[in-house]
């Protein structure tokens, strides 16, 4: 067979600055990237969430990051993130006063999303290699999506043609360090991050296991924008992928890595090869105006904004 490539790209941020809390440093890496990947010769590109900063609340976020990915050479398939949609689900608040249950993602955020980047989830089949994506961050939320998410992931995948390969895209990961890790407390302190960047027990096993009975060979996750080494369970090769706009959890591992940039895999004869491939240059702009996390919208002080409007 003739080798041919696909992309994998994550938690670009960009923001705006018509926008509370930009950061330029965001935007400059996010560009620096576009160029890079507007540069690479690929079949289709797979966005693994977070394509905006601000996207659960602004269109106009939603529409410029469309219109960016629409000019790339080649064919893209997103999937929502918590900063395009909103946050997994909490049925009560953590430790580090966000007041995670009023960021639950909504169903009107999801359905936004959809309107601008397209349904989800999906999955289809290109050159004997099959590409599934889904947003897990509905488990547990008694919205419609879940049930739809259920539905695709245990009735509809297993009847589908089987391919070659068979590659899952999610946001969040499905795990930090063991598949049959213990659900972590979000009102613990020390333990609300690994909440935060992981699905929930039992959502987490029941995923898994339609994994497993739909061939699931590859998944690719975003969210932490750390990347480390490639961990494998019960045949399945499970990438935690680098972020675009800045690191994160940069110490949590020892084969973490906090480079930012993006995937390259070449179908090849012999498998998908991973290659990954660093921003060639990461901002150190400075300027940023608004807070980090998950601020409230009332909190939110547009008179700060560079652009009115």
């Amino acid at each position: 067979m003739k080798p041919w490539t696909f992309i994998h790209t994550c938690d670009m941020q960009p923001g705006s600055p018509r926008s509370f809390r930009f950061n330029p440093r965001f935007m400059e890496n996010w560009q620096t990237a576009r160029k890079q990947l507007a540069e690479m010769a690929a079949d289709l590109m797979l966005v693994g969430g977070d394509l905006t900063r601000d996207g659960s609340i602004h269109d106009f976020e939603l529409e410029t990051i469309k219109a960016e990915l629409d000019a790339l050479p080649y064919p893209y398939h997103a999937i929502p993130g918590n900063m395009d949609t909103g946050n997994k689900h909490a049925s009560v608040d953590g430790a580090t006063g966000r007041e995670d249950t009023r960021l639950n993602v909504t169903a009107e955020q999801l359905n936004r999303f959809a309107r601008f980047l397209g349904e989800f989830p999906w999955s289809f089949v290109h050159k004997d290699v099959r590409f599934s994506g889904f947003y897990a961050a509905v488990a547990g939320s008694g919205l419609s999506h879940e049930t739809r998410m259920w539905d695709w992931l245990e009735n509809e995948l297993p009847t589908a043609s089987r391919a070659k390969h068979h590659v899952m895209m999610m946001h969040y990961p499905l795990f930090i360090d063991d598949i049959n890790e213990p659900t972590s407390d979000l009102t613990d302190p020390d333990e609300y991050i690994a909440w935060y960047f992981s699905i929930d027990q039992p959502h987490r096993s029941r995923i898994f296991d339609a994994f497993k009975s739909t061939g699931v060979e590859m998944v690719v996750s975003g969210h932490i924008h750390c990347r480390r080494a490639v961990q494998e369970i019960d045949g399945i090769r499970f990438f935690k992928c680098a972020g675009i706009a800045m690191p994160q959890w940069a110490t949590k591992w020892e084969d973490g890595h906090p480079r930012l940039g993006f995937y390259r895999f070449d179908v090849t004869a012999n498998g998908i090869i991973d290659t990954f491939i660093p921003l060639t240059f990461e901002s150190q702009a400075e300027g940023a105006y608004g807070p980090g996390g998950h601020p409230k919208p009332e909190q939110r002080d547009y008179a700060m904004a560079w652009e009115k409007g």
